[in-house]
């Protein structure tokens, strides 16, 4: 096999930039450069976010930078089979909406096709975190993740940050915009990702994430990222994404104390720490609903302005067609007719629900098969600790349209999934271990006796030599 060289210094820098473009620039701000991207008018090379464009030509690059892309493309073949699948489905939805003449041809790109591109870039940058034994032993730096994470993690402050900011000016910096015209009726917070749900969505995945990986942090820093991201959330006003951290912190804390008792280094400094924690926790709390912060939060959760409505609504779209025609995909023009008719301005806000109407019950199972496989492909080795994230995944992605419209939610997954949850290391045995079990050996090892089976010359007696040969 010819040796493939690592990513280049160029290439790294180019990721970087482009990960910060992916976690920082929202399709409202796209817009004030005169990319239409949200909209339904204007060109279609508008249609693709900037990094979807750049993430394909980083693989081409790779591929050439390799030294021997044939070889760098039969690896990544054999090793990624579920990233190349995700591309081959991409390709076919496509193919299929043109055939329908239905809407969102560019959202399979973004939403399916750039996510395996850039698990696949990074599968690179990742040797020893990532990528099989094969890539790792050609000498790849085991720190190229590093940079990437460092910008994950500022750009979720960031966004963080600029949420209690919009809160307390009252003011929405970068809006969802169509076709240039702002939706100022939500007044939560859009921050950098452009929408609430999507801020929600992210930060909430995040929060899990942070909760079950990311051990490299400082402790110090971890805590004060939860405690940022646990305050953003109020302003970003997801519910789902909101009930979904409050039940999984418990959980870790439990865990994370049961592993701290298990291993015998309870600390008394860190065990007072903790328990004076406790009550200051409840005055933070106590000042942040008396501060007004939770208030709309508390407000949404009695009155969802219909949301919850919407989603038993939603399965009444099912009814007026054939099993027949749900499973390639019911009438689009119909599809939109009754969607005004049951006044669901807001789209149809579950995945499943959304692509059976309008992609066909055998592309809605293809592409969350699809996804299932690519994500376990991604997660493979990385031990229990993805269950928390996986289940955070799955519960937000189905608390809106999510996947099956167009977006790029995917691609932060993968990025936060990579450098907050790297693969469990297999452990080396240390050069103690070593030695013992080399004693262990020789004094296992007993030389035959030889006063029994040897006579005066030091030659073996024949009875002897015929047990020996029986064994």
């Amino acid at each position: 096999m010819a040796r493939l060289r690592p990513p280049g210094a160029a290439l790294k820098a180019a990721t970087l930039v482009a990960a910060l473009v992916l976690m920082c620039v929202s399709g409202g701000m796209l817009w004030l450069v005169g990319y239409n991207y949200d909209g339904l008018t204007g060109s279609p090379v508008t249609k693709l976010h900037p990094f979807t464009y750049f993430i394909f030509i980083a693989l081409v690059w790779r591929a050439a930078e390799s030294g021997a892309p044939l070889v760098w493309l039969e690896a990544k073949l054999t090793q990624r089979p579920a990233a190349w699948g995700l591309l081959t489905l991409s390709a076919f939805m496509v193919v299929t909406t043109v055939l329908r003449a239905g809407p969102g041809m560019a959202g399979f790109i973004d939403t399916l096709a750039a996510p395996a591109a850039f698990a696949l870039l990074l599968d690179d940058f990742a040797s020893n975190d990532f990528a099989s034994n094969d890539f790792a032993s050609e000498g790849f730096a085991s720190n190229d993740l590093a940079p990437l994470t460092l910008a994950l993690h500022a750009s979720m402050a960031a966004n963080a940050l600029l949420g209690l900011f919009e809160f307390a000016t009252s003011t929405l910096y970068f809006p969802y915009r169509l076709d240039g015209v702002a939706h100022l009726e939500d007044t939560r917070s859009t921050s950098l990702q452009g929408h609430p749900l999507m801020n929600a969505a992210l930060t909430g995945i995040y929060v899990v994430s942070l909760m079950a990986g990311a051990r490299t942090l400082p402790g110090v820093v971890r805590w004060s990222l939860l405690g940022l991201q646990f305050t953003a959330l109020m302003v970003f006003g997801g519910r789902t994404a909101i009930v979904v951290c409050l039940g999984a912190a418990p959980l870790f804390a439990i865990h994370a104390a049961f592993a701290t008792l298990r291993r015998g280094r309870l600390s008394l400094l860190g065990a007072a720490a903790a328990a004076a924690a406790i009550p200051l926790v409840v005055v933070a709390v106590v000042g942040l609903l008396a501060s007004g912060l939770a208030d709309r939060l508390l407000m949404r959760f009695a009155d969802d302005s219909g949301s919850a409505a919407t989603r038993v609504i939603m399965f009444e779209m099912l009814r007026p067609f054939s099993w027949g025609e749900l499973a390639i995909g019911p009438d689009i023009e119909y599809v939109e007719t009754l969607r005004r008719h049951f006044g669901l301005e807001q789209g149809v806000e579950n995945p499943f629900v959304r692509m059976i109407l309008y992609q066909g019950g055998i592309a809605m199972a293809a592409v969350f098969l699809g996804l299932a496989w690519f994500f376990r492909e991604l997660l493979r080795g990385r031990g229990l600790r993805v269950i928390g994230p996986v289940v955070a995944m799955a519960v937000l992605l189905n608390a809106s349209e999510s996947v099956a419209v167009k977006t790029n939610f995917l691609d932060k997954l993968v990025l936060i999934f990579v450098c907050l949850l790297p693969p469990l290391a297999q452990r080396k045995p240390s050069a103690a271990t070593i030695s013992g079990a080399n004693a262990r050996v020789r004094s296992s090892i007993r030389p035959m006796l030889s006063n029994r089976h040897q006579n005066a010359h030091g030659k073996p007696n024949a009875s002897a030599l015929s047990r020996t040969s029986r064994i």
